[in-house]
């Protein structure tokens, strides 16, 4: 054999094991990646070849299957009183990925969860029969927030102090999801929804946080007695009235000019949400300490996962100390989502101690069996002394009681809260935001509920824009929906 002829033999060889290299490839890892592939139609065959499990509320499936028509995709994903609950399960459709608690529990809820396959299945391949997913969701409480909050673009949160159960997730304007299911519509639907200007698709409890307002002043407030700063909710404090920001000539004004805000007590100063209290109490702490303790109530955290993963609240650094003045009274660069400012009032509520949020109770397969105990296996973090939670709950008391949250009131229940009304827009321009968080103790029985209500946008007149009037009386009727 020539040399011409060898060379050209091992050229040829090298180029079918290439070949076979690269077609090892494709089928062992590029295969795999293309089977995933949300824009493999074959996998939407598969998933709609027969039908999902189910997303349980007390008992009751808020999700179905119905038959298609001539279609190669069987079934399609229909919801039961879907604008009410589309911030809890999402959607899950034909065209486009699913979200939500749809999202999350996608494989167990089509039955490719390797969790719910048997020995038989693992041998013959077939896929399993799907499971359900159980949530904590209150349907009075979830239908209470929903009605209250109306018209209303906002958002609401409830939640169960002790265990840490979310008991209402509610987005307004909120969407039928039953419209993005079917492939031969999702897309018009699709077009509408993401046209329009009010946002339905944003999960405005878990994942649009905003400015606070004077609500984070429990979290300062928590800080200056953790601290030491000041022994108890009734000492007087250090507070120039008026307050003129450090390095600066602005002044930190009341909304209230005539409350008694001068080196007023926490008490007094929750009571009357004064600004001078707070700025001036957030600059003596420093940012570093006000930081620590909002992280310890969960701001900062970018993996909170309900299981739903939530947006990070945020508490920012790098601020000189007119900034850090601002942000003690929930303002500058201060953002929270009401998931957040509910887990500070269930953390107070609940003696110091964070039960970790979350909304699903357990996943279960097709004949009931628990896969997964998301109550059982709930954590539980110390952020406030017990003394320093009792110091607070009796400070949001009287904010409810004779200060500026008087319409959270309910006989036989005693509230604790706290409003905000956060400046929107540059100069605050825009319309406010209007915060309440709180909680309720049944007098009869001793149950609790921690909520949080943030109203970004409504008809009020400017004027009228408050935590008081506007978020106060939707979290009201969540705590008596709740408590009953």
């Amino acid at each position: 054999m020539n040399t011409t002829i060898r060379r050209a033999s091992v050229f040829a060889l090298l180029l079918v094991l290439a070949l076979l290299v690269r077609a090892t490839w494709v089928q062992f890892y590029d295969g795999k990646a293309l089977a995933d592939d949300n824009d493999n139609r074959r996998n939407a065959i598969e998933t709609y070849s027969r039908p999902l499990g189910n997303i349980i509320v007390a008992g009751n499936a808020i999700t179905g299957s119905a038959r298609t028509k001539g279609s190669d995709l069987a079934y399609r994903r229909t919801y039961t009183d879907g604008r009410l609950y589309a911030a809890v399960t999402g959607y899950a459709s034909q065209a486009y990925a699913p979200t939500q608690l749809e999202g999350v529990y996608h494989d167990l809820l089509n039955g490719t969860d390797n969790q719910l396959k048997t020995v038989l299945d693992t041998v013959t391949g077939e896929r399993a029969d799907p499971g359900d997913v159980i949530t904590t969701i209150d349907p009075a409480v979830q239908k209470a927030a929903y009605r209250a909050l109306g018209d209303n673009k906002g958002a609401a949160v409830a939640l169960d102090p002790r265990t840490g159960r979310i008991l209402a997730v509610v987005s307004t304007p909120s969407y039928d999801p039953s419209a993005l299911t079917d492939a031969n519509t999702a897309g018009a639907a699709w077009k509408r929804l993401t046209a329009d200007k009010e946002k339905p698709l944003t999960n405005r409890a878990l994942r649009q946080p905003l400015p606070p307002g004077s609500t984070f002043k429990l979290v300062v407030a928590a800080a200056s007695l953790e601290d030491g700063l000041y022994r108890n909710v009734d000492e007087h404090t250090d507070s120039p009235d008026p307050y003129t920001l450090p390095g600066t000539v602005r002044v930190l004004a009341n909304e209230n000019r005539s409350a008694p805000c001068r080196n007023a007590s926490i008490r007094v100063a929750l009571q009357y949400s004064c600004n001078n209290v707070f700025g001036h109490m957030a600059v003596r702490l420093g940012q570093d300490k006000v930081r620590a303790m909002a992280e310890k109530f969960g701001f900062d955290d970018d993996r909170r996962d309900v299981p739903v993963r939530a947006y990070a609240s945020v508490y920012p650094s790098g601020m000189d100390k007119a900034q850090t003045a601002l942000s003690g009274i929930g303002q500058f660069d201060v953002t929270a989502t009401p998931l957040q400012m509910a887990m500070v009032s269930a953390t107070i509520a609940n003696g110091g101690k964070l039960v970790s949020p979350h909304m699903v109770s357990r996943t279960t397969d097709s004949g009931g069996d628990v896969v997964k105990d998301y109550d059982k296996d709930a954590g539980t973090e110390e952020v406030l002394s017990p003394a320093t939670a009792e110091q607070l709950r009796s400070a949001m008391e009287t904010v409810v009681k004779e200060g500026t949250g008087t319409n959270a009131l309910i006989d036989g229940v005693t509230v604790g809260g706290k409003t905000g009304t956060a400046q929107h827009g540059e100069n605050n321009s825009k319309t406010p935001y209007a915060w309440f968080t709180s909680y309720g103790r049944s007098d009869s029985d001793g149950k609790e509920v921690a909520v949080a209500v943030m109203v970004e946008q409504s008809d009020a007149a400017r004027s009228e824009v408050s935590g008081n009037g506007l978020a106060a009386p939707v979290a009201r009727a969540m705590m008596r929906a709740a408590l009953k």
